[in-house]
Parts: C-alpha cells; structure tokens; sequence
C-alpha cells in the first residue's frame, strides 16, 4: 500500500468544478479505489493562486520540501489535473523529473490517466503545452480586455496613495489626500524627496502597502499623473526599467475622478524633475566625486548650472562653454569652496541673517496631523465596539483605549502648536549651519555626503565673477 500526498490549487474563486472541496473529495476517491493511503498532514493547497510561477505557491515549495526528506514521507502525489501541478512547462519538467528521478515520487493526475507505454511520456507532454498554451492565452486575452477598458477611462489599477475606490473611479480618500497636497507642496517649496520621506516617516505616515516612505516612493507620487485627473498605462505590459512610467509606450487618458492637484503645480513639480535630471546626468555621480557643490552653484548671468571643467579642478557655466551664455564664470574649485564656507560663517555671525528663507507652508502639515487624529477617534470606536461584542476583555480594551488617547493627545498637542515666528526659524537655522559646517570642513565625508548636507538647506548658490561674490539661497 502506497503513502499518498494530495496537491490541490485554484486560481480564482468562480471557479466552482475546480474548488479544493471538489477536488479533494475526487482525489480521496481516487485513492480509496488505488489502494493509497492519504494523510491530512500532506493535503497541501494553494487557493486563488496562478500556477505560472512554482516559487510563488507556498504551499506547492512547502511539498516539494518535505518530499526532500529521507526516508521519503511518500510515494505519490495526486493531482485532480496536471494544470493543477504548473502551467509553465519548464517549472512542471523540472520538478516532476526531481520527485521521480531524485525521490522515487510519482506525480499522477486523477482525471489525465496515463499508461506505462512510452508514448505516454508524450501524451503528458502534450498535455502540459496546451496548459501552458491556455495560461499564457489567457493573460493575453485579460491584458486586451484591460488595455481597452483603460482607453475608455475605465479604471484597471488598484487606487494610488490619497484615493480609494468608488463604485466606477477613483474617489478622494480623505485620510491621505492632505498627504499628497503637502508631498506637492513640500517639493515646489524646495524640500527634496528624501527629506520629504524622513518628515512622513516621522509622523507615522505609511504607504497604500503599509510600508514606510522612500525617496522613490515620494517621486513615485509627485509624477503621477492620476493626481491632476489622468490615468497612465503600459500597454506592452510592466517595463521593471521604467519604474516611474515615463517610458515611450506608456499612454495616459482623461479619467473620471477629481483631481487633488492642480494643472500649474503639477507641470512645475515635472519641469523641476527634469531640471535636476539635467543636472545629473547619467553618469555625473561618478563623474569626480570631488564635487562638494555639484548641482547647486548658478551662473550671475543666465543661471544655468556651473559644472566641472579642467579636469574637475573648476568651475564654469555649462551654457557660456556651449556658446549660449557670452560671460564667462570660471573659478578654481578650491576657491568657491573656500568661498561657501567663509559665507556660511558670516552668517552665523550676522545678527540679522541678510538672506531670503523659502518657509514651508504648515497648514497642510497640519490637516495631515486632524486626519491622523480623526483616525485614532475612529480607532477608539472600533476598541469600543470590541469589548461591547465580546472579542475584547476588559482588560484588554483598558490598554488599547490608553494607547489611542495618548496618541490623540500628542496629536492635539501638535495641531494646537502655533506656527513658528521668524525670529524662532532664524535662531533655529543659525544652529543648523553651525552644525552644518563643523561636518563640511570634515575630513572623514565624502564629498557627495558634504553636497547632501548642502541640499538640505541650500536650493542655490548664485555666483557673480565680475563683482566676485557669492549669493547663497536657503530654505527651511
């Protein structure tokens, strides 16, 4: 009497003659009438899971491992059709031939019977290609139907970061939609994205996936176009490359939901993404990774970016060297510096700081901090409703209940802060740069480190040759 396993898997949940229950009363059948002995411990199931990629079924690599082990825990593995094992054929030869070959496991289809003639081996051939064939078909045939769903405005995407789904569109999501307006609002106001991911991360804010914010994720966000009413797509599929979706076959159309942004802040924000990709271009990281002020030091007289020149030991305008600028802004990389650093310390001695200092807007920051309050009400209705129901114990309702009114005093505490005088900001920002410059004249940074410093509260440094001074910008 043969030891039997049962692997059984469905991949969308109408599909009822599929279902584990039918499958694994037909597979139980199958093997009282052989002689098999089926134990509940090796029923392995995968439900609402495409079979094209083994590694992505658990409970298929979970068989597979126990099969592995010595002696073997057994001798056969039942399946109600061998589009049930894989639809990709190189994953169903390679794991069928290792159980056979490896393991002394046979791997049989309960309603696919085969024979122990040799042609057989091609009848199960056969077999997999046309599972194989109607798999990949069958993706073909859903990406038609999304691609032109899409074209009309329909929706085909699960609803990006400050949305959530209506009945036919996207709708505001009024939890995360200030989120989004304050992303926006940070960036045109000269935050960088990495700066703007470690302030959302600070106030607990997560992504759609509950994860926390990267740089990425912030651009992700701002070069979306879904947030001025569009919706974007690849029709050729996923490009892995083109991971903001700026790439040639992706289209974009009217959609039917609102806007968060508008059309003029939203244009800015991408003539600001491609100003910076100006600035850095392909291989500029690597290019002297001596460049303490790259990107950010400007020309008097058109404003264009001063890149390195002379084999990175100066500075000159990229457009004066490209004949589009007729006054020349060379200067010794060893003298601007210089040059940055005796600024940023006559600043710190001013009494009044002589600069102008972008202040980010705080009103948005703020409807983040009554939504994230408005939530934690909502938790503590929720606690509420759990000990009323019995899923809580006293006790248990005690602690969360502590929890979440604590949180909401923090936040109260916040919203009620009121905003910043500029006398405060100045004092604050003093400390920043005396902070900032003890890292600058470090020997122990990397150049690029000292130019991330930089770009934390400068936004440009704007240099006159014929006068032979230097103006520097901030920001906060």
């Amino acid at each position: 009497m043969k030891i039997g396993a049962a692997y059984i898997r469905v991949s969308t949940d109408d599909q009822i003659e599929l279902s584990p229950d039918s499958q694994l009363k037909e597979i139980k059948k199958y093997a009282k009438n052989n002689d098999i002995i089926l134990s509940n411990e090796f029923i392995f199931v995968d439900e609402g899971i495409s079979g094209k990629y083994a590694k992505k079924r658990p409970e298929f690599m979970k068989m597979i491992g126990i099969a592995k082990n010595k002696p073997k825990p057994f001798d056969i593995i039942l399946l109600w059709k061998f589009s049930r094992f894989a639809r990709n054929r190189q994953d169903s030869i390679v794991y069928k031939s290792m159980l056979r070959k490896e393991y002394g496991i046979d791997v049989v289809s309960i309603t696919e019977q085969l024979s122990d003639d040799p042609t057989s081996i091609l009848v199960e051939a056969l077999l997999e290609a046309m599972d194989e064939y109607y798999s990949i078909n069958l993706a073909q045939e859903v990406k038609r139907g999304m691609n032109e769903k899409f074209s009309r405005g329909g929706v085909v995407t699960a609803p990006p970061f400050g949305y959530k789904m209506g009945e036919t569109h996207f709708e505001i999501d009024d939890k995360t939609s200030h989120v989004v307006r304050m992303i926006f609002n940070d960036f045109v106001n000269g935050m960088p994205t990495r700066q703007i991911a470690v302030k959302l991360n600070s106030m607990g804010i997560y992504s759609n996936r509950g994860n926390m914010f990267e740089n990425r994720t912030v651009e992700y966000i701002l070069s979306n176009p879904v947030y001025i009413g569009k919706l974007r797509r690849n029709l050729n599929g996923v490009d892995k490359r083109d991971r903001f979706h700026r790439g040639e076959d992706v289209v974009t159309v009217n959609g039917e939901h609102e806007p968060l942004i508008d059309l003029k802040t939203y244009e800015k924000v991408q003539q600001m993404f491609l100003d910076l990709k100006k600035r850095y271009t392909p291989n500029a990281r690597n290019t002297y990774a001596d460049f303490m002020l790259r990107g950010l030091v400007r020309c008097s007289n058109c404003s264009s970016t001063l890149t390195q020149a002379v084999k990175g030991k100066s500075l000159q305008c990229h457009k004066y060297a490209r004949g589009q600028c007729n006054k020349s802004h060379s200067i010794s990389l060893s003298k601007i510096n210089e040059a940055v650093l005796n600024k940023l310390q006559l600043d710190i001695n001013e009494d009044e700081l002589d600069i102008s200092i972008k202040e980010v807007s705080e009103n948005n920051q703020k409807d983040v901090l009554k939504s994230l309050r408005d939530k934690e009400y909502r938790k503590l209705e929720r606690i509420k409703l759990a000990y009323e129901n019995g899923i809580d114990s006293i006790e248990e309702y005690k602690i969360n209940k502590i929890k979440v009114l604590e949180c909401i005093k923090q936040l109260e505490s916040q919203i009620s802060k009121p905003n910043t005088d500029k006398n405060v900001i100045q004092k604050t920002f003093k400390k920043k740069l005396k902070d900032a410059i003890k890292k600058l004249k470090s020997t122990k940074l990397s150049e690029n480190e000292k130019n991330e410093i930089l770009r934390s509260f400068i936004s440009k440094i704007v240099f006159n040759r014929e006068c032979g001074t230097i103006q520097i910008y901030y920001y906060i």
